[in-house]
């Protein structure tokens, strides 16, 4: 669409103004890698509006130490000692249970990720933050652990400022019914395709 105009102007007794800074519920989901990173860029845009930022990560292993991380704790303590920008949390739920699930069954992971949400509908509904990332968040979703109905009540009554963004493949179609923005990523070329596998400063 041209930049700056809208497709149409809903009749919902809002100025322009505050339908412009209305909350945003965004998904990112998809095949293709860029999802969390897409997200994270959204986060530093709040985070130079002085915004507090939250992160919640699902499904990685607490032992991987992403790029992303370090950044934004070295963000956080910049806010911290200067007064730039905004508050910064990063949190790992659970212990990672994606692609390694070597420590822990099912059922622990399932109570993991419920706990995990139970904390971030905590933080909602006491309105603590003015962005959340959850990242991979629509695995726990997708196996069941966290209750999609649950999500989308919690996430359509949150009240404030509170731009939620959730990261990951195969977003339930409840989720994307719900959100504001939803993009889709889909590969044209990957370098796995050729065999090479991923790279410091690319994926981590």
């Amino acid at each position: 669409m041209p930049q700056g105009q809208v497709a149409t102007v809903p009749d919902d007794g809002l100025t322009t103004r505050q339908r412009r800074n209305r909350a945003l519920l965004v998904v990112h989901t998809g095949e293709m890698k860029g999802k969390s990173t897409a997200a994270f860029g959204l986060a530093l845009r709040g985070w130079n509006q002085g915004w507090s930022i939250g992160v919640f990560q699902f499904v990685k292993s607490a032992k991987w130490k992403v790029g992303e991380e370090a950044a934004f704790r070295a963000l956080g303590r910049v806010h911290a000692e200067t007064g730039e920008g905004g508050p910064v949390e990063w949190h790992k739920m659970g212990e990672g249970w994606s692609w390694t699930r070597k420590q822990g069954t099912e059922a622990d992971h399932a109570a993991a990720a419920a706990e995990g949400w139970a904390e971030i509908r905590r933080r909602i509904e006491g309105q603590v933050h003015d962005v959340y990332v959850l990242d991979e968040f629509t695995y726990p979703i997708k196996w069941g652990w966290v209750d999609v109905h649950e999500v989308v009540e919690v996430l359509t009554a949150r009240q404030g400022r509170q731009h939620v963004i959730i990261t990951g493949r195969d977003a339930a179609p409840e989720l994307v019914a719900a959100a504001d923005l939803v993009m889709e990523t889909t590969k044209v070329k990957h370098p796995m395709d050729s065999g090479q596998k991923g790279q410091r400063g690319i994926e981590w």
